[in-house]
């Protein structure tokens, strides 16, 4: 008799950290237990807690722990291994069911929670091998807790229904503090780990319900003996000879890319219309993204052509992608997916429909801002401010695709702060009129430009196809040969099947009306769209259904942090939530809705954030150095003292330019520490530590962060912001928000160790 051996995602893990001589035992314990499961050498033997867990020698100090799940019809057993540990760490009140929600095999492991939550609920682990030595004493009897449980607020059928585990419903309720719930779900299986964070986070039954639990629960209850059944649903490792070299590698956690099953659900849904995901850093939304893309690629049908687009809005952004998507899939489905940021795009457009020689040179928009601010010093008109100027052109003329003075005077200006009269709107006009006759003498066009006329032309090509499909219609369904000699075969279909948007939520207006131009909207599957605009670091605001791109019911919410660790996370949302109890900041959800970080959370542990005040700026530079120093050397080897290459690991965030070039000229003449500096491109040079602004930092992630010059009037600007306190309060609470949203983009990039200092008074956003 053989048996068929599969791993489960915790054995897997548990594999990786073993030293290298107990997974070369392991994959001998796999070849033998395949060829004769019953060899009494391996001495597989059943838990007296659960009868479905066997135990099985791997080598004189390690065990596996197995389920059956089936036998095949010719007599092969089907068996999970679903643990691997030490001999001493088996216990006989481990279990393993299926899942009532999922219908999924979980592995509940009691021998990694604490003794306190244990005693509270009356458990004792029994050692499935007890040592020959003296009997321990009796413990000693838990006292009564003086805080509340975590949950008082919850029974034990609620768990029951979200989806936890059967054995860890009672020590869940009578877990007391943090600590205590870390341990419970170190080893619990996935899904109750992620209801019982969100509770102990503030979500409530609902929302657990609508974005835990609602996402991967099945249409009907499964049957929990069907265990044949449940491993179909389990995401597992099948054993077989080729893993033997990834196992004694140690790599065995990179061997697949792991997708959170709520994760995996949204990824392989499939959607009548647009559809959007959210959630704040390090969620996972762009891993997401970049999945999403690799399963409509493998979907398509045969051909040549790229009939996928993936964009987001930076160039550096793009390449980050474009490095992150080529690792996940096949060179020939790559070659399929079309990868570019939102302005290369549009270029793309324009060039397609100006011709030769006739293109303008785009600029970015301060070089505009310029050229409003001299229109209105010739004039000598005060009445508005250049910056309000710029906007409202760009947000709502451009935005809207406003064409005439009358249509001006009826546009939505929705977001945009102070209301306009008739007449103020009609001045406004004349100016913006006068301003864009300048430019043109110039021979230049802003990058908003480019996005409304490349959107313009994109939704004309859209009713040409539109057209084209309704005479087809009207002649019975008979091909077309296209006449017209100019154009080609342009408008028999529209450009990409499947659009993917990253960092959704810095896209303009015009951009959103070019991307929906390209893509059939009648058919399914056309827009995904990831975004968080709580990382709005740019005066973009729209609404998509305004646009023509619908999501509504079609929306998904992450809130597991990946990448930031707990006490970084907790500092990084003071940084969004306002400190005065009468200061409400609230977020959009790229619709007419709000946003909520409600329930967002990390698993992850480490150092609190350090937070510093210097006098000077120059004191404050000298810090930075010391901190920087001490970071290099920590990082310069690795836990067995071995050397290791600190560079690209470290980094430093600053709020402008200028502060850029005096903080690497510091570190460079004063500290001996070499710096690249972060452009639109990426690094520039390959000094060990990164040096840029903050808007630069959007999509990064480093293992040590600081952020220096966290000064009150830098950061927010006083000179930008405090100008609109009286003149314009909502354009004053925008401004606030968006700088917000700079500083917790910023303190989220930090995965291990985030330093922050200032000079003088803090800023106010800073949680201290």
């Amino acid at each position: 008799m053989t048996a068929r051996l599969s791993l489960y995602r915790k054995a897997e893990q548990e594999l990786y950290k073993l030293d290298r001589s107990v997974k070369a035992q392991f994959y001998d314990f796999c070849h033998d237990f395949r060829n004769k499961p019953d060899l009494p050498g391996l001495r597989k033997k059943k838990l007296k807690g659960d009868s479905r867990i066997h135990s099985a020698r791997v080598s004189q100090d390690y065990r596996a722990l197995l389920t059956q799940t089936g036998v095949d019809a010719d007599g092969t057993e089907s068996w999970l291994v679903i643990a691997v540990r030490h001999r001493k760490d088996v216990y006989e009140e481990l279990q393993v069911a299926v899942n009532r929600v999922t219908g999924e095999i979980e592995f509940v492991d009691l021998a990694v929670v604490g003794d306190s939550a244990l005693r509270r609920a009356g458990i004792t682990l029994t050692p499935s091998e007890p040592e020959a030595q003296a009997p321990k004493p009796a413990p000693k009897p838990e006292p009564e807790p003086t805080v509340p449980p975590l949950l008082a607020e919850y029974d034990a059928e609620q768990l029951r229904e979200l989806g936890v585990a059967e054995q860890l419903i009672e020590l869940a309720l009578t877990v007391t503090i943090s600590a205590e719930l870390d341990q419970l779900v170190e080893g619990a299986p996935l899904l109750s780990k992620d209801i019982l964070y969100g509770l102990a986070a503030g979500m409530g039954i609902d929302d657990v319900r609508k974005e835990i639990t609602g996402p991967v629960e099945l249409d009907q209850r499964p049957d929990p003996d069907d265990f044949a059944t449940a491993l179909s649903r389990t995401k597992v490792t099948t054993v077989d000879d080729a893993v033997r070299v990834v196992i004694e590698e140690g790599d065995f956690r990179a061997w697949k890319v792991f997708l959170h099953p709520t994760q995996e659900r949204i990824v392989h849904r499939h959607y009548t219309g647009p559809a959007r995901v959210s959630g704040g850093p390090g969620t996972g939304k762009t891993i997401v993204a970049l999945h999403r893309v690799k399963h409509l690629a493998e979907q398509l049908p045969p051909g040549h052509n790229k009939p996928i687009l993936l964009t987001t809005f930076t160039k550096n952004l793009t390449t980050d992608l474009r490095l992150r998507l080529a690792s996940l899939i096949e060179p020939d489905l790559l070659a399929r997916i079309d990868i570019a940021h939102i302005d290369q795009l549009a270029a793309r457009v324009l060039g397609e429909n100006t011709a030769p020689g006739r293109g303008k040179q785009r600029v970015y928009d301060h070089v505009a801002l310029n050229e409003m601010r001299q229109l209105l010093a010739e004039l000598d008109d005060r009445r508005f401010e250049p910056e309000f100027l710029l906007e409202e052109w760009e947000q709502v003329i451009l935005g809207q695709s406003v064409p005439t003075r009358s249509d001006y005077f009826k546009a939505r200006r929705a977001g945009r702060g102070r209301a306009l009269t008739r007449p103020e709107r009609n001045h406004i006009w004349k100016l913006i009129e006068q301003f864009t006759a300048r430019l043109d003498k110039l021979g230049v066009e802003t990058w908003g430009q480019a996005a409304e006329r490349a959107a313009r032309f994109e939704i004309e090509r859209a009713a040409k196809i539109r057209k084209r499909r309704e005479y087809k219609e009207e002649i019975g369904g008979k091909d077309l040969i296209h006449r017209d000699a100019s154009s080609g075969m342009r408008y028999i279909g529209y450009r990409y099947r499947h659009i993917v948007v990253d960092e959704a939520q810095d896209l303009r207006p015009a951009h959103w009306k070019m991307l929906r131009a390209m893509a059939d909207p009648e058919q399914p599957n056309d827009m995904f769209v990831a975004g968080d605009t709580h990382q709005r670091i740019y005066d973009h605001q729209v609404a998509l259904g305004a646009l023509g791109i619908n999501i509504r019911g079609r929306a998904s919410r992450l809130t597991l942090s990946y990448r930031t660790t707990k006490e970084i996370l907790a500092e990084a949302l003071r940084v969004v939530e306002p400190k005065r109890k009468n200061e409400k900041v609230t977020y959009d959800d790229l619709d007419d809705g709000t946003d909520t970080l409600a329930g967002y959370r990390s698993v992850l542990h480490g150092p609190k954030p350090a937070f510093s005040r210097y006098n000077t700026w120059d004191d404050e530079l000298a810090g930075l150095a010391t901190t920087l120093s001490t970071w290099r050397e920590d990082l310069s080897t690795d836990d067995k003292g071995a050397p290791l290459d600190p560079s690209g690991r470290i980094a430093v965030c600053v709020a402008d330019r200028d502060m850029v070039s005096q903080t690497m000229y510091y570190l460079a003449t004063k500290a001996g520490i070499t710096c690249a500096e972060l452009t639109k491109d990426g690094p520039k040079g390959d000094g060990e530590v990164h040096v840029g602004t903050m808007h630069r930092f959007k999509g990064l992630e480093y293992q040590r962060l600081a952020i220096v010059g966290a000064s009150d009037g830098i950061i927010p600007r006083t000179s930008v912001v405090e100008r609109y306190r009286a003149e314009d309060p909502p354009r004053y609470e925008r401004e606030q928000r968006k700088a917000r949203s700079l500083l917790f983009v910023a303190t989220t990039r930090a995965r291990d160790a985030l330093n922050i200092s200032w000079h003088g008074k803090p800023s106010p956003y800073l949680p201290i």
